[in-house]
């Protein structure tokens, strides 16, 4: 009969605790697979089965009681990890419905929103859709894969153990999140120039027709030249979302390494 000390059960435990709780960190805050209509259940087994297949790969593990204090400092520390990691590659899908917000308001489609399960919050019809869309083009060009493979190594970069974060990381990531505004509103700037120059071209309509009603002509007018905008950006904006995408997962790396005390080899 085959029997085991409890330090033996201790460190059997920690090899597959440790690593799940970065992961669930991740899939509790993904913008794909943290949705809520992915059901609990499926969230947990996801992650339960990517901790069973990396946790033999993983660099050895600090011979620490997980019920101890430093043992819970460190299941902490491992949900945060997991959580940074989701929050950089939401940063991308946000930055893509930032955009379609700008362009619903230019639109006119403020008042025109859905509730989105995602972000459990009212957004406006444009940028839902881009949203969905920038998930269809995640999945086709295989991030989640990419975003698994990057998952795993930072075990390597950040490895399970007592050591902190470093600060300059923090900084980095509040650079990243400034992202959202920068690239929301560089792939929203074609539909707002067009949208400039036919609210110039109504305004130069109305200076000369006054009689001509305003709101009348110019709300369907707007609408009919937001929309044809952005069915001719469209594709060009796929190509532009797959280079977003590629570059986000090389980003979340550098931040990764970032956060690190001791630069990995």
């Amino acid at each position: 009969m085959i029997e085991l000390t409890t330090a033996q059960w201790n460190l059997l435990l920690a090899t597959y605790l440790y690593p799940f709780v970065r992961v669930m960190g991740y899939i509790s805050a993904d913008p794909v697979l943290g949705n809520r209509s992915v059901p609990v259940r499926l969230k947990i087994g996801l992650a339960l089965a990517i901790s069973v297949a990396i946790a033999p790969a993983l660099p050895p593990l600090p011979p620490l009681e997980p019920a101890s204090p430093i043992g819970l400092a460190i299941l902490a520390q491992q949900m945060l990890i997991g959580v940074a990691i989701g929050f950089a590659v939401r940063v991308i899908f946000a930055a893509v419905e930032m955009a379609g917000q700008v362009m619903g308001l230019q639109m006119g489609l403020g008042f025109a929103t859905f509730f989105d399960p995602q972000t459990s919050a009212q957004v406006p019809v444009i940028g839902q859709y881009l949203g969905l869309m920038s998930v269809l083009v995640f999945l086709s060009i295989n991030g989640h894969s990419l975003v698994l493979s990057t998952l795993i190594e930072s075990f390597r970069i950040l490895p399970i153990g007592t050591l902190g974060f470093d600060s300059n990381g923090f900084a980095a990531y509040a650079r990243w999140g400034a992202q959202i505004f920068l690239v929301g509103f560089t792939l929203a700037l074609p539909v707002i120039a067009t949208l400039l120059i036919a609210n110039f071209g109504i305004g130069i309509i109305s200076r000369a027709a006054p009689q001509m009603n305003i709101f009348a002509v110019g709300f369907p007018f707007i609408l009919l030249v937001g929309f044809a905008s952005i069915y001719l950006m469209i594709p060009y904006f796929l190509p532009i979302l797959d280079r977003l995408f590629i570059g986000g997962v090389e980003t979340l790396v550098l931040l990764l390494r970032s956060l690190a005390l001791v630069p990995p080899r």
